[in-house]
């Protein structure tokens, strides 16, 4: 992205002078409201950001944001009203010195809390200070000042903002790359665009303020850019408050059914453990079963989103071989990552295995295994019960669900037993 942005500078700044100088102060009124408005817009998401993270970097970025905004807002007041002395002249200029200063320091500062929680109301008091105390001592120093700035006077302060740029550019670019943020992808860009309009400016100085110039144009881009950042911030936060009530839903729906569906399969099961003969032995058999089915539904419903495949099928398998009391064998590989629904089809999976060892093998002991296999992963299960022969055997449900989950990852799924060998289970994705 940022290549691109230099690409499409350069391209600019080589063949656009002749085409964009042109004298417009209407134009350069409005792309003067367009920076502050889109400064200030950015300001006001990254200072409910800060809220949230109080890092030392998204407070000096609202910093920046704000006195940018600032100034570019002061300025389009002096493209309005013409003549507004040294005052007026100088701050503007000033002010983006200040602002691209504090963007560059976000840019190198530290990912770690400024303030305790308290501080995060008064985000904003640093700014409004610093602009405050900077207009006291330009409004102070305003007779030794010129009327109006020129070209040469603005050398330096070109310079300046052009350092500043080129330093955000390249530290905001560089923490994109190990970072998942979404702003952090667009600031660089900006960055780059912003430090190129100021080498527009040093190249072709302006010397009117009725004139529209290409520097000008690059400016607006960089903020225009910042405007895409500042949807993806928007996009960003509803996506997570999203996931936030989805989390919060999912915790109801746990608690209810922890109180309610749980405590009641509970209770029919120790009441139809009374009964004696065949037929009270299926319908106890199959409370257990409906019992591990909603405990299965009550643990995935509290699990965290991010949790790993290892962690999740260790506690899933060792729940059930304590509650059969089965001697469980784990190998779990941790560094093996899979998305939310190959976790969930794979621990699915895991589980009807012991469950088939435990109730129709009256296995002692399982074997779980879950490693690499050359470019893929293996997940294998073995268990030492009297195994059957499948040709001679109905294949249950339980077998065919654990197929279809297998080939659904994409994966495959084989199925090895043999009479008084016990069963092995392997599935491939």
């Amino acid at each position: 992205m940022a290549l691109v942005a230099v690409v499409v500078c350069l391209a600019v700044v080589a063949l656009a002078e002749g085409k964009l100088g042109y004298q417009s102060p209407a134009a350069h009124l409005v792309l003067e409201t367009v920076n502050a408005c889109v400064a200030l817009l950015l300001a006001f998401l990254v200072y409910g950001r800060f809220r949230r993270s109080t890092t030392w970097q998204d407070l000096l970025l609202l910093q920046g944001l704000v006195v940018l905004g600032t100034a570019n807002a002061l300025l389009s007041v002096t493209l309005v009203k013409g003549e507004v002395g040294a005052f007026g002249s100088w701050l503007p200029p000033t002010l983006r010195i200040v602002g691209t200063l504090l963007i560059a320091a976000s840019a190198l500062a530290p990912a770690r809390q400024a303030w305790g929680s308290g501080w995060r109301h008064w985000a904003l008091a640093p700014a409004v200070a610093g602009m405050l105390l900077l207009s006291a001592l330009l409004y102070w120093r305003r007779g030794s000042l010129p009327d109006a700035v020129t070209a040469g006077e603005l050398l330096v302060p070109q310079i300046l903002t052009l350092a500043f740029f080129v330093v955000a550019a390249v530290a905001f670019t560089l923490q994109a790359r190990s970072r998942d943020d979404v702003l952090l992808r667009w600031l660089g860009p900006a960055c780059a665009v912003g430090a190129f309009a100021r080498l527009n400016y040093l190249l072709f100085p302006p010397d009117s303020p009725d004139w529209l110039y290409s520097g000008d144009v690059l400016r607006t881009v960089s903020y225009l850019l910042l405007l895409i950042a500042a949807g993806r911030e928007i996009s960003r936060h509803w996506a997570l408050q999203a996931e936030i009530a989805v989390v919060e839903d999912r915790r109801r729906l746990a608690r209810e059914m922890h109180d309610g569906v749980l405590q009641e399969l509970g209770y029919i099961r120790s009441e139809i453990a009374t009964f004696d003969g065949p037929r009270g032995n299926l319908i106890l058999a199959a409370s257990d079963r409906a019992l591990d089915e909603a405990r299965q539904m009550l643990e995935a419903l509290g699990r965290a989103d991010d949790e790993p495949l290892g962690t999740v099928l260790r506690r899933a398998v060792e729940q059930l071989a304590q509650r059969y009391g089965v001697t469980l064998d784990l190998e779990v590989d941790e560094s093996i990552v899979v998305d939310r629904p190959q976790r969930h089809a794979l621990v699915r999976i895991a589980r009807e295995a012991v469950l088939n060892a435990v109730r129709h093998g009256k296995a002692d002991r399982v074997r779980i295994q879950l490693s690499r296999d050359g470019d893929g992963s293996r997940l294998r299960i073995i268990d030492d019960g009297p195994g059957f022969d499948p040709e001679q055997r109905h294949t249950g449900f339980g077998l065919i669900s654990m197929r279809e989950r297998a080939e659904a990852l994409p994966g495959t799924f084989v199925l090895t037993t043999r009479p008084a060998e016990g069963t092995t289970v392997v599935v491939r994705w």
